[in-house]
C-alpha cells in the first residue's frame, strides 16, 4: 500500500469519491492500524477484492505505527469530507478515537469496527472480528498440554496498555492455561498474580518482539513459554532465543494465523497459533456498507468472524487443525 500525506490524500479522496459518486458507486472508506502488518494489508486486499465486485468505490488510509490515533481521525475526518458514507475501522486507540466515531455518526456515517472493538463496544454501529478472548484461550490450552506438566515459566509479548485485543488475547492465554485471568471485558493485563515473569510491549511488531524477548530473558533466563499478541512478534521472539541459545527449550504460541505466521509453525519457530481471518472481516464489512448506500439498512451488533488453532503437533484434549489445512485457510483465502 502506498503512504498519502493528509493534505495530498484529502484532494486524492474528494475527487476519488466526486468520481464514484457521480457514477453511482457506493464509497466507503478502510482505516487500518498500520499500512506494513501483513495482517493489515490482506484487510485492505479483501476489501479492494469486494468493492470491485459490488461496484463501490474504496478509499483507504492507515496510521503511521499502531497506536497513532491522531492519524486515524485524520483519515476518518478526509473520509467524511469526501463523501463516504460507511467507515470500517480498527481502531489503534479504542478510547481516544470515540469522539471521531460519535461525529461521525451524527452525520449519517455508518461505522463499523473490524478485528478490535471500541471502548465502549457501542460507539460503532457494529463489529466484525475474531473472539480474540477464545483465540488465547486455545493457545494457552495447547501450551498447557504442550509443556507437559513441566512447570510453567511465562513471558507474554503484549500489544500496548489498555488495547482490548491486546488484553483478550493475553487473559484468554492465561485462562487457556489455567491461571487466574481477568475475564474478556477487562482491558487490563492479568499475570502478576499467575505468576508470569515478564510482560513487555511489542507493538505488534519483529524488532520489538525481539527486544522484549532479550529483556525478558536477562531478566529470567529460565523462560520456556512465551505469549505473543501475534506473529510478527513471535518471530522477534524466536530471533532472541535462538541467539542465546535457547529457541529448541521454549514453547511460543501465538496468534493470527497469517501465511507467514502458518509457515512459521512448520518449521517450528512457532508451535501454534489461532488463526483469524482479515479477508472474510473485510469483506463482511464492505458488503454492509453497499447494503446500507443502498437501501438504508444499517448492520449492527457484533459478528464473530472465526478462530481455529493451527498446530505444528496435536495434543491430547485440544482440537487443532495441521499446518496445510492452516496454509489453505490463512487469512480467510477459502
Amino acid at each position: 500500500m502506498k503512504t498519502q500525506a493528509p493534505i495530498a490524500l484529502l484532494a486524492t479522496l474528494a475527487l476519488a469519491a466526486g468520481t464514484a459518486a457521480a457514477q453511482g458507486q457506493p464509497v466507503i472508506g478502510l482505516i487500518t492500524k498500520t499500512e506494513t502488518n501483513p495482517f493489515f494489508v490482506k484487510m485492505k486486499e479483501g476489501a479492494d477484492a469486494e468493492a470491485r465486485k459490488l461496484g463501490a468505490k474504496l478509499l483507504s488510509a492507515a496510521g503511521k505505527t499502531d497506536g497513532d490515533n491522531a492519524g486515524q481521525v485524520t483519515a476518518m475526518e478526509n473520509m467524511m469530507a469526501a463523501g463516504a458514507k460507511t467507515i470500517l475501522i480498527t481502531p489503534s486507540d479504542s478510547k481516544a478515537i470515540v469522539p471521531a466515531i460519535k461525529k461521525a455518526r451524527a452525520q449519517g456515517v455508518m461505522v463499523i469496527a473490524l478485528d478490535s472493538p471500541t471502548d465502549p463496544l457501542e460507539a460503532t454501529d457494529a463489529l466484525f472480528a475474531t473472539n480474540n478472548y477464545k483465540a488465547g484461550e486455545l493457545i494457552g490450552q495447547y501450551a498447557k498440554a504442550a509443556l507437559g506438566g513441566k512447570p510453567a515459566v511465562i513471558a507474554t509479548l503484549d500489544l500496548f496498555p489498555g488495547h482490548p485485543v491486546g488484553a483478550q488475547r493475553h487473559n484468554g492465554f492465561l485462562k487457556g492455561f489455567g491461571l487466574p485471568a481477568p475475564d474478556a471485558k477487562s482491558n487490563e493485563l492479568g499475570g502478576k498474580a499467575a505468576g508470569v515473569v515478564c510482560m513487555a510491549d511489542s507493538f505488534g511488531d519483529r524488532a520489538k518482539g525481539q527486544t522484549g524477548m532479550e529483556n525478558c530473558l536477562q531478566k529470567n533466563p529460565n523462560i520456556n513459554l512465551v505469549y505473543t499478541i501475534n506473529e510478527p512478534a513471535a518471530a522477534g521472539a524466536y530471533n532472541a532465543l535462538k541467539a542465546a541459545g535457547k529457541e529448541k527449550d521454549v514453547v511460543i504460541v501465538s496468534v493470527d494465523g497469517g501465511c507467514a505466521g502458518v509457515a512459521d509453525v512448520g518449521k517450528g519457530v512457532i508451535a501454534a497459533t489461532s488463526q483469524q481471518y482479515p479477508l472474510r472481516m473485510a469483506a463482511m464489512g464492505v458488503a454492509a456498507g453497499v447494503e446500507y448506500a443502498r437501501t438504508g439498512k444499517k448492520v449492527s451488533g457484533y459478528t464473530d468472524t472465526g478462530v481455529a488453532l493451527i498446530a505444528s503437533k496435536p495434543v491430547s484434549g485440544v482440537e487443532s487443525k495441521d499446518v496445510k489445512t492452516g496454509m489453505d485457510l490463512c487469512w480467510g483465502n477459502k
